[in-house]
């Protein structure tokens, strides 16, 4: 079962959309026939409520830092575990959470069965995101990360599905509850920085308790992503023709009760006005540039930044863009964070 499921991610998640490697997978799929695209179509929508999970490989130990280890409910009570990483003499606070198939720890993309998931795409790298902490505790900021519902230690609800920001939006709202409620933070100044389905959820939160967010002050958030258009870039890349893509959308939709369109993030962020810097790898090979872009100008404000990682087509770059060079984001979060 698991090889089979990894196949699939492998062909979903991490689709191989550029160069000789398209064109070959373009010109071996010609002769699919309707049942291989059918299986095709089913491996792809089985990826929305099945994935191998992955531990929590990096622990703060391995940065010296000083940490809590902390649970809290969601907004609607799922239980959620995180670390707190206390900043003396502080008066801010940031809330950090992560990509899809990662926890709060990262993603050990170099080992099995992550390595088989990634490596076609050259993402089978060690993604830890213990740096992230430290330099932002460095910097003066106390940080509460977490891991989402259906990750890591935190609890299993909504039939395990991948909802694009949708459910995973109530452990935003549970997060921000949670700091609130603290002596020690509830009267800090508070911002988000929140990664790819984070930044997804956070969209989501905000456009449905935009009174929540009140108060605070910055987002900060690599590579929000819409299902919609990275699955239509997986068919394209298998030489499956886009007709298809309402055939795919009803086996998502019978598997998580939502269709294809409902992933996208691009409404929500019309509810953003919270000054916002996005960050995404141009030639990211999971999706588009114009649907990043799209997200970035449905946010109705000027007070946001789109910044291209250029040079690379690994998606996983961007998770580590911020330890190897964080001074124009620190600035970003200075600016409205003192």
């Amino acid at each position: 079962m698991l090889p089979k499921l990894i196949s699939a991610i492998v062909l979903t998640v991490l689709p191989l959309a550029n160069g000789v490697e398209a064109q070959a997978a373009s010109s071996q799929n010609q002769t699919l026939s309707e049942v291989q695209i059918q299986e095709a179509l089913e491996g792809i929508a089985n990826t929305f409520r099945q994935w191998p999970e992955a531990p929590l490989y990096h622990w703060p130990e391995e940065e010296g830092l000083e940490y809590e280890s902390v649970m809290f409910p969601s907004e609607d009570g799922v239980p959620l575990e995180g670390w707190f990483f206390p900043c003396k003499g502080s008066n801010k606070v940031l809330i950090m959470n992560h990509p899809r198939l990662f926890n709060r720890a990262g993603l050990p993309s170099h080992i099995e069965p992550w390595n088989t998931l990634t490596a076609p795409s050259g993402n089978n790298i060690d993604v830890n995101f213990i740096p992230d902490y430290k330099i932002l505790h460095d910097a003066g900021y106390n940080i509460l990360t977490h891991d989402f519902r259906n990750y890591g230690l935190s609890g299993r609800a909504n039939g395990v599905l991948y909802s694009g920001g949708r459910y995973e939006s109530r452990d935003v709202i549970g997060s921000i509850r949670y700091i609130r409620s603290r002596p020690d933070t509830r009267n800090m100044t508070l911002g988000l920085f929140p990664r790819c389905m984070g930044g997804n959820a956070a969209f989501h939160a905000i456009s449905r308790l935009p009174e929540e967010f009140e108060g605070i002050r910055v987002i900060v958030t690599p590579q929000p992503i819409s299902a919609n258009m990275s699955t239509r870039v997986d068919l394209e890349r298998r030489g499956i023709p886009l007709s298809y893509m309402e055939d795919l959308d009803k086996m998502v939709f019978w598997r998580t009760s939502l269709h294809l369109e409902q992933y996208s993030p691009i409404p929500a962020a019309r509810s953003v006005t919270i000054p916002t810097y996005i960050y995404q790898v141009h030639d990211d090979i999971n999706t588009r540039p114009k649907d990043v872009q799209a997200i970035f100008d449905a946010i109705p404000i000027p007070e946001k930044k789109l910044f291209w990682i250029e040079n690379t087509t690994r998606r996983w770059d961007a998770y580590l863009h911020f330890q190897q060079q964080p001074e124009d984001i620190l600035a970003w979060l200075e600016k409205y964070m003192n």
